[in-house]
């Protein structure tokens, strides 16, 4: 074996310095999720900076050549048995004061509970050479490879910057109506303490109105604790919209949160505003937690919430493959659902599991940046069990001696970072509408699987719509592709009607403190009917009778899929279009037999209503009359505050259908890219900017065409809708018959010239079948929206219910599907 020194020496060259901006990926393998702290440590390249297990290194370095290796081992400090670590000339470990990472006062980075050892690998003969080693070596060689290892050591890790950023979470704005509030004379003094809600009498959760001085109990938390929201109420009636938390005045300041802001905020003018009404702010003391500290100890103690994981049970812990836990990252509890479900689908399991060597020797140079390899990565971690460990004692603040659960598990910083990026919301840590990311990694899977086995097609489904004419009773018929039903939420059929008004009642007089939280039960076959009921379309503009006139729109399953995913779409806007949430519980079954709801096409006999300027037979210099928008409607969404032309699609697109439908659309395209862009029709000039001939997007046209269809039909179908994805897949849909009879392709060649390579007829590749179904797993949702809370999921394995809750995997006792909010189901077979 040749010296060290002169083998370090003959690498000497491939070894690189750090730099500030250069991605260092020091705490987690490309192709696992081994660690630092892992069996075996991790390597990294000295050159990429990629970083590598033990099972994984040997791969890296016969494929590249590199052969300096930076070898990192970390080791878990002892924890002291004494909470304050006496004796051990540590000072104590302080508890979090502030709601906040990397900031004095807020949560400790897990970084300092390990000790690391690092030293240099040269491969293939893994010889060593530690920083002694490196004393008695060249100068040359000492210094480049002293500084490649400081670098190392002082740079932040990837995983670090993307997730444990310096991030404040108790900043706040001050009010803008603090400087002008206007509070009233009434003469009302406020005592020092002895508080109780006006309206309840409830003596905590109590704030006080700054404007008339009122005391009233805070807002209802999402489990029936807390007030009864008469604080809330109270703003609602009279518009006064500072309140301060009672119990939180010190000399320092106070929980003050603006109604009409909706957030916590700053008021300078606190001690005026409290003087108003007799208090001195100097000489109060804290009684009551401040809203920061409340938030603090629910992330300290995430996964021991006492609604839907099954609290008041010791749960079993469970182990092994497919029953790995997953890390919170922050918030994250809405990706870790969704993916854990996905991985006992086959189609994915077989796609990225079962090819995983094929996938990490054919990854590119960077597998950080790879989506299949990551996608493979994750799933191995969930499937294999190799992370199906229990997580060691935390050793303090414990405070029971139950099982908790808890494992090592894996943490999806890798593939968290590349699913996210560029995403204005996936790439950040808030938190997320399940339903949203899973139709998000769907489409990523779309994108990234355009030749081979596409996994997705497990959840495509084809959407007949037939709309009739009342007038003429001609008939109308669509079809589109989805991935998810969702199904409605009929309030008026709750089966307690009596249950629900005596609590409402109870809330109102409030005369016996906090109402018993009673909750609308609302059978699943009435949320079947409201889905499968013609709908009435009072404004439609029919090409039979050329005028607006009623219609109905039935809507019915053209196929059905291998995996049906249900959304209950618990999730909606009041009468001000403020977001809330349905507080149902739904008797969902174990099984479904959807065949009565199969579409059947067009009837024998049955007239189709007249195209209106086909698009698909015009040129788009031919000038085409736009249909009459609804004025007042498109005045109604402006009046709100959104683009003209936004507004304009929205009427557009739902059809003159009113309020609702459009406000809806609206919604549910606000992060389109265009979604401010002017309204071009089908047909109609192109708008300013856009030619007929402009160039269309290669990965839209990718995408259109891994559905089944030919590049020509995707071509056409971007171009007659100004190149958006979305619009195309709809219009092609709806178009099915003009492209199969399409007599010159796009690109020019005749239908007769192209006989040779002709593709199969247009149309999605969906999978078909009976539509029975059983249930093998779902999402569940704790909170008031879909942006706080958070989510677990229940999956049937073996016969058994598990419940997984990020890094808890335990049987489940009493799954309750009857609080779920996405559902999923794969089809019985015979």
């Amino acid at each position: 074996m040749a010296d060290v020194g002169e083998v370090l020496m003959s690498v000497l060259s491939t070894i690189r310095v750090p730099r500030p901006g250069d991605r260092v990926h020091k705490d987690e393998c490309a192709l696992s999720f081994s660690s630092p702290e892992s069996e075996g440590g991790l390597y990294v390249c000295m050159n990429s900076f990629l970083g590598f297990g033990s099972q994984h290194v040997d791969r890296h370095h016969a494929r590249t050549g590199q052969r300096a290796y930076l070898h990192i081992t970390r080791t878990r400090k002892a924890q002291k048995e004494d909470d304050n670590n006496s004796g051990s000339g540590d000072p104590p470990k302080k508890k979090p004061t502030r709601l906040a990472i990397g900031i004095e006062g807020g949560f400790d980075v897990e970084q300092e509970q390990y000790e690391e050892d690092i030293k240099v690998v040269i491969f293939p003969d893994r010889q060593e050479v530690t920083s002694e080693d490196l004393n008695t070596m060249p100068d040359v060689v000492k210094e480049r490879v002293s500084l490649s290892m400081a670098g190392f050591m002082s740079a932040d890790s990837v995983s670090h910057a993307l997730l444990v950023q310096q991030w404040d979470g108790e900043v706040r704005q001050e009010s803008r109506h603090a400087l002008d509030l206007k509070q009233l004379d009434n003469g009302l003094k406020i005592p020092p303490s002895g508080w109780r809600c006006e309206v309840c009498d409830l003596q905590e959760n109590l704030w006080m109105n700054l404007t008339d001085g009122k005391v009233m109990c805070g807002r209802r938390y999402f489990d029936g604790t807390g007030g009864n929201n008469h604080a809330l109420l109270h703003f609602q009636q009279t518009g006064h919209p500072l309140a301060v938390k009672l119990g939180t005045i010190t000399p320092d300041g106070a929980d003050v949160y603006s109604y009409d802001e909706d957030d916590m905020v700053l008021n300078p003018k606190l001690p005026e505003h409290l003087s108003h009404f007799g208090i001195d702010m100097m000489t109060m003391q804290k009684t009551e937690h401040t809203m920061t500290e409340l938030e603090i100890a629910v992330n300290q103690r995430v996964g021991e919430w006492e609604v839907i994981q099954e609290s008041g049970t010791t749960l079993r812990p469970l182990s092994g493959s497919g029953l790995t836990g997953m890390k919170n990252l922050g918030n994250s509890c809405y990706l870790n659902s969704v993916m854990q479900v996905l991985f006992t689908v086959p189609d994915f399991q077989s796609k990225y599991v079962s090819n995983i060597e094929k996938i990490f020797d054919e990854a590119p140079n960077d597998p950080t940046q790879d989506f299949k390899t990551q996608v493979a990565k994750l799933g191995y971690g969930l499937l294999s069990g190799e992370y199906s460990k229990p997580a060691p004692d935390p050793g303090e603040d414990n405070g029971t001696a139950e099982p908790r659960g808890d494992q090592v598990g894996i943490a999806p910083r890798m593939f968290k970072a590349l699913i996210g990026k560029g995403h204005p919301e996936f790439s950040t840590n808030r938190q997320q509408d399940a339903q949203e990311f899973l139709l998000h990694f769907i489409n990523m899977v779309e994108r990234n699987c355009r030749s081979g086995a596409n996994p997705s097609e497990a959840f495509r489904f084809l959407v007949e719509e037939r709309i009739v004419c009342q007038q003429s009773q001609k008939a109308k018929y669509t079809q589109r592709v989805d991935y998810i039903l969702q199904l409605p939420v009929p309030m008026d059929q709750a089966t307690n009607t009596d249950e629900l008004q005596e609590a409402e009642r109870r809330r109102e007089e409030a005369d016996s403190g906090p109402a018993p939280t009673v909750r609308a039960k609302i059978p699943f076959t009435a949320c079947m009917a409201a889905l499968s009921e013609p709908e009435v379309l009072s404004d439609f503009w029919s090409s039979a009778v050329q005028a607006k006139t009623t219609a109905t729109k039935t809507t019915r399953f053209a196929s059905f899929p291998d995996h049906l995913v249900i959304q209950i779409k618990k999730f909606t806007f009041g009468l001000d279009w403020v977001p809330k949430k349905l507080d149902v519980s739904i008797d969902v079954p174990d099984t479904l037999d959807l065949g009565d709801l199969r579409g059947t096409g067009q009837q024998p006999g049955e007239e189709l209503l007249p195209e209106v300027a086909p698009t698909s037979l015009m040129t788009p210099d031919v000038e085409v009359k736009a249909p009459v928008l609804d004025d007042s409607t498109v005045s109604q969404l402006c009046e709100m505050g959104f683009p003209l032309e936004a507004c304009r699609k929205a009427v557009y697109y739902t059809g003159n259908t009113g309020i609702d439908a459009a406000m809806n659309w609206v919604m549910g395209h606000m992060d389109d890219p265009d979604f401010s862009a002017p309204l071009v029709l089908p047909g109609c000039s192109s708008a300013p900017g856009t030619t007929p001939t402009e160039s269309l997007s290669e990965e839209h046209l990718a995408t259109i065409i891994s559905m089944g269809f030919s590049r020509d039909q995707a071509t056409k179908a971007l171009r007659a809708t100004s190149n958006v994805l979305e619009r195309a897949v709809d219009w092609i849909f709806s178009h099915l018959d003009d492209l199969e009879s399409m007599e010159v392709s796009e690109g020019g060649r005749s239908a007769a010239e192209s006989e040779g390579i002709r593709e199969p007829p247009p149309g999605p590749r969906v999978r078909d079948g009976p539509g029975k179904y059983e249930l093998f797993a779902f999402i569940s949702h704790m909170g008031t929206s879909t942006m706080c809370g958070h989510y677990v999921c229940h999956i049937k394995k073996d016969h058994q219910w598990v419940i997984f809750n990020d890094q808890k995997v335990c049987a489940s006792e009493k799954p309750p599907k009857d609080l779920g909010y996405l559902y999923f189901y794969r089809r019985v077979t015979e």
